[in-house]
């Protein structure tokens, strides 16, 4: 017997990063957790389902973090004065040092995936740290929230403070007896997800047998990318065979092309690169104010949507302060006027329709046919009552979804489907 599911309420979504699609005071109508369609009146043959009617309510695709580090989110909205590899010095690596106790992981994991449960992500990309013990305690309690997310355990095995270092053969062994502990699980929405933090904390000979785990177990990879000018100049010292920061990784055929992969920021890519990144169709997660406030710069996102190439959103916490993907649209926006103005006047700065394809459709893709209402789409959709952010102007449900883009939060989140699975 099939399961349907309808919702009624304002639809808004996008199929491409052009234009919104609205249908206003519609039916959304998930059939076995997937989008079957969107009706302005409905058909006959669903006479008889039951109807949850979100009156005047926005119905929105669920969005999708692409870079978000689980063990940061405790001091988040702290720590903001230094650039990136003395601010990982100062305040990340202390803090991930503190997860080889599991009991502060349970307790500090507990609190980041209730958050993020609360929050308009239905879908994530997360860091762990590199204790494997402490990355399934976050993935048990990302299954738990109803989520859909890929996390990995970290490996570092050089420039890192001795708290953190792996031994080679330790972390390349660790991460298969992760990978053994996790299929054991049988998660049903918690995914591994090959994580070397970044090429300055990876040896080539880690990175090697990293490739080897990859391969055997046919996962993606995530890392970083081009995200600081000191850190660019430092894996050209590292890494003096790659042609660029991107060529690195893809030295060990972890760059995309038979291994999926997501690298978060690349303010800096080069000619070179991005066209590798395209050829290759690696994801760039865009994490605005991470780049704000790490005084990292201003990433080309618009030129990357404009050449083609797959891009989502990231709120990078604890580099970004807050989980609040409308809040990364708002920076990422908010930043690309910047860079039109002051940078590259070649590419105007972003729109609200691009910045909400990015957090949806754009991401979303990352993990198959998700982030947007179109028929056979995986049914992950938020529910928004935005009656807090009231006004005295008639508003379009454009207006109204603009307008949350600067000003939402958990508060305006009603409801929440993943995998038509209702979870608030």
């Amino acid at each position: 017997m099939d399961d349907i599911k309808i919702l009624k309420g304002n639809i808004i979504y996008t199929k491409t990063k052009d234009a919104f699609e609205i249908c206003e005071h519609g039916y959304l109508v998930c059939k076995n957790g997937k989008v079957e369609g969107i009706y302005q009146t409905l058909p006959f043959r669903l006479g008889g389902e039951a109807i949850e009617d979100y009156g005047d309510c926005l119905i929105i695709p669920g969005m999708t973090d692409l870079h978000i580090h689980a063990p940061q989110y405790t001091f988040r909205g702290t720590g903001m004065d230094l650039e990136l590899l003395e601010w990982l010095e100062t305040n990340t690596f202390p803090e991930e040092a503190k997860y080889k106790d599991v009991l502060y992981a349970n307790e500090a994991y507990a609190k980041f995936a209730k958050n993020l449960k609360h929050s308009s992500t239905t879908r994530a990309c997360v860091f762990g740290t590199i204790h494997r013990r402490s990355t399934l305690v976050l993935m048990d309690h990302l299954e738990r929230s109803g989520l859909v997310t890929m996390v990995g355990k970290v490996n570092m095995d050089r420039n890192s403070p001795d708290e953190l270092r792996e031994g080679t053969q330790e972390s390349a062994e660790e991460t298969v007896e992760w990978m053994k502990d996790v299929q054991h699980k049988k998660y049903k929405n918690t995914l591994p997800i090959l994580t070397p933090r970044f090429i300055p904390s990876c040896t080539d000979e880690l990175l090697d047998m990293l490739k080897m785990v990859q391969m055997r177990y046919q996962i993606p990879v995530q890392s970083h990318l081009s995200e600081n000018l000191s850190e660019i100049e430092w894996v050209k010292e590292l890494c003096p065979y790659a042609e660029f920061y991107g060529d690195a990784y893809d030295h060990f055929g972890l760059f995309g092309a038979d291994a999926p992969t997501v690298m978060a920021h690349c303010v800096y890519s080069t000619e070179e690169e991005i066209q590798r990144m395209k050829e290759n169709g690696v994801y760039v997660a865009h994490c605005p104010e991470s780049n704000e406030n790490l005084s990292s710069g201003i990433a080309p996102v618009k030129r990357y949507l404009e050449e083609g190439l797959s891009v989502g959103l990231g709120s990078d916490v604890a580099g970004g302060s807050t989980e609040n993907l409308f809040r990364a649209m708002a920076h990422a926006i908010q930043m690309s006027k910047m860079r039109w103005r002051l940078v590259d006047q070649k590419y105007p700065a972003l729109k609200s329709e691009e910045a909400f394809y990015m957090a949806t459709k754009g991401g979303g893709s990352f993990f198959g046919k998700v982030g947007s209402f179109e028929e056979e789409y995986e049914f992950d959709a938020v529910v928004l009552d935005d009656s807090r952010l009231e006004s005295s102007r008639q508003m379009s449900v454009k207006d109204r979804l603009e307008k949350m883009i600067y000003l939402a939060d958990e508060r305006e989140v009603k409801a929440k489907y993943v995998r038509g699975n209702k979870i608030i």
